[in-house]
């Protein structure tokens, strides 16, 4: 997998992840971040912009580099914890919106986020850039079936609540415990079954003209209410 940027590459450098191969802009002048990567046992191939776009058509800034594919956990490394707070995505399709909430997550400390393996984005190369390095710092499990997990989790004693437009007002609930927070896909929210099997079903008031919030957006709202609700 190719992944791009300056902030993406300090974080593969600090987080001692496997890097394969980088290819450097000729005219790259970064030279701190030159000497940094000097240091590893990888090979730099420099090229021209022309080159590099070739191998991303994204912002690059002029960095490119080729790691293995992303691996993910098992959600028994996170949810095991006592007072877990989790974050379930139910078949998100915006790259931007994942590493967003990414970003969210590992800045306040959620435990974990659980996606599905199909009909839904997964880590690519955008998912990590949005995130600006938070995806090294959390665990991100996939899982074949969605309410089979909750289910599961629910035996384990989790609540699990859901996001939806009709539900009651987000501030009401009570997060105390281990809980999962569900985010549902940017234009049909919640499936059926997903939101069947909620536990309570949150609702974020809207007081102006818009009906609805972007998805990484709804999220942040969502856990921070839980961390407060937690203290």
């Amino acid at each position: 997998m190719y992944v791009y940027g300056k902030n993406v590459a300090h974080e593969l450098i600090d987080t001692k992840q496997k890097i394969e191969k980088v290819y450097l802009y000729k005219n790259f002048n970064d030279q701190s971040l030159v000497n940094e990567i000097k240091k590893l046992p990888v090979k730099i191939e420099w090229l021209d912009k022309k080159d590099l776009d070739h191998l991303c058509h994204e912002n690059h800034q002029g960095i490119v580099l080729r790691v293995p594919e992303f691996s993910y956990c098992d959600s028994d490394e996170f949810t095991k914890k006592e007072d877990s707070l989790v974050v379930l995505l139910d078949h998100l399709e915006d790259p931007h919106n994942f590493g967003a909430i990414i970003r969210t997550c590992e800045a306040a400390g959620v435990d974990g986020i659980i996606i599905p393996k199909d009909r839904g984005v997964s880590v690519n190369p955008t998912v990590i850039k949005v995130s600006t390095g938070a995806i090294f710092h959390t665990p991100i499990a996939r899982v074949t079936n969605l309410v089979q997990t909750m289910d599961r989790l629910k035996k384990e004693g989790f609540w699990i609540v859901g996001t939806d437009m009709e539900g009651t007002d987000y501030t009401e609930i009570d997060y105390k415990g281990k809980i999962v927070l569900v985010i549902g896909n940017e234009g049909k929210g919640m499936s059926s079954l997903v939101a069947k099997n909620c536990d309570f079903i949150a609702s974020i008031p809207m007081r102006g003209t818009t009906n609805s919030l972007n998805a990484s957006v709804a999220a942040g709202i969502m856990i921070y209410e839980a961390i407060k609700g937690r203290k």
